[in-house]
């Protein structure tokens, strides 16, 4: 009886702890997309679209999406899984659509100031996490409609979904942390911002990476 109550006290406090995390990365990702807004002002000039455009795309939109497969933070608990799947690939496609357009004012903006493309490690990343993104939304069309798994069990192509999106994920986020140090963001925060700005996304990685690996594992030992 005793180890009972024990294991049930454990198992609450572990759920309280999930549910806290998941509540903080939906705080965060508001938060830190709502900060660049007001940084960047969106309209003001064709670069502003490009630090608003991302931080939607890859701060707000992505993590809304995989949280929405939380068991302890989700906005959608109450909805059956096919349509938290439709849900999910619904808000990769904005993720997606909003990463291109930031990518496309960036290009237009050195394009007009007669500047370099892709000469930074931001940069660089940066066309690489929207490339992955694009491919990774593309690929999960047999996840929505069965029909084209043609063949492919779609168990497995959910795990290495779950296993790919983790990683563009981070991709995601090592972009965005490097777009910190860029002379733009640094020139228009303080020291007190820039930190807050990158334990933000460093929080957010490290929410999410918890929850997928957690969530990937544990099908795995059931499947066992």
């Amino acid at each position: 009886m005793v180890f009972n109550k024990e294991n049930g006290s454990e198992l609450r406090i572990y759920a309280w702890i999930r549910t806290a995390s998941a509540v903080l990365s939906h705080c965060l990702c508001v938060v830190f997309t709502v900060f660049v807004a007001v940084l960047s002002r969106p309209g003001t000039s064709w670069f502003s679209w490009h630090p608003f455009l991302m931080t939607l795309a890859f701060s707000f939109f992505m993590t809304e999406a995989i949280l929405i497969f939380s068991p302890y933070g989700s906005l959608l608990k109450k909805f059956s899984h096919k349509t938290k799947g439709r849900i999910h690939w619904f808000l990769q496609v904005l993720c997606v659509s909003c990463a291109v357009l930031g990518l496309a004012a960036i290009v237009y903006n050195k394009h007009l100031n007669g500047k370099p493309h892709f000469t930074s490690w931001h940069g660089l990343l940066g066309l690489l996490t929207v490339c992955v993104v694009g491919l990774q939304s593309v690929a999960a069309l047999p996840l929505v409609y069965h029909s084209l798994a043609k063949g492919w069990s779609v168990a497995k192509l959910k795990r290495y979904h779950t296993a790919t999106g983790l990683v563009t994920y981070l991709l995601g986020s090592a972009s965005l942390l490097l777009g910190l140090s860029s002379a733009w963001f640094t020139g228009s925060v303080g020291e007190y911002g820039w930190y807050l700005s990158a334990l933000c996304c460093a929080l957010n990685a490290l929410i999410i990476m918890n929850q997928v690996s957690s969530g990937y594992t544990s099908k795995k030992r059931l499947q066992s």
